[in-house]
């Protein structure tokens, strides 16, 4: 199947047609997924700050990796299903996007050094902390910030390719 079919296929489903009928869906799973992407970028942004020595910089890596990685992980299920209600509202807008494609290269790239950071933390539990290794960490949690603050603006100029 071609992309232009999944998108005719999808829009014709009964939930897409629901949805497109239904005036107040869109706004608030909107609402709802902006509200996840600011817990997600936000609790990224604290661990990733740690990271650098410049958030919580007294305080164990682990102590501020419990604090925030859950917060990162968990609502990305909320992202998954309000991003799925919007893309069946609007496949086509959605899914042959440029930007919405890009934002999922860069929400890829930025799950994979989350998972990246958990891997060496899990191998050397002072990744991170002063007698850790720093350079890897900091290096890790720019890269980071860059990716997270990219989907950011990806996701926003999603609306001007519509």
């Amino acid at each position: 199947m071609t992309l232009n079919e999944i998108c005719h296929w999808i829009d014709q489903t009964a939930l897409s047609q629901w949805i497109q009928i239904a005036g107040w869906v869109v706004p608030t799973v909107q609402t709802i997924h902006i509200l996840a992407i600011a817990v997600v970028a936000s609790s990224a942004l604290m661990l990733d700050l740690r990271l650098v020595g410049v958030f919580w910089a007294n305080r164990p890596v682990e102590a501020v990796k419990a604090r925030f990685l859950p917060l990162i992980w968990w609502p990305l299920l909320v992202l998954l299903t309000t991003g799925i209600i919007m893309i069946a509202a609007e496949p086509a807008r959605s899914l042959k996007n440029p930007a919405f494609q890009i934002k999922m290269l860069l929400l890829i790239a930025a799950l994979s050094v989350t998972w990246l950071f958990q891997f060496l933390h899990r191998r050397n539990a002072a990744f991170g902390d002063v007698t850790g290794p720093r350079a890897a960490a900091v290096t890790l949690a720019i890269v980071s910030i860059l990716l997270w603050s990219s989907i950011i603006f990806a996701g926003r100029w999603i609306a001007y390719f519509a």
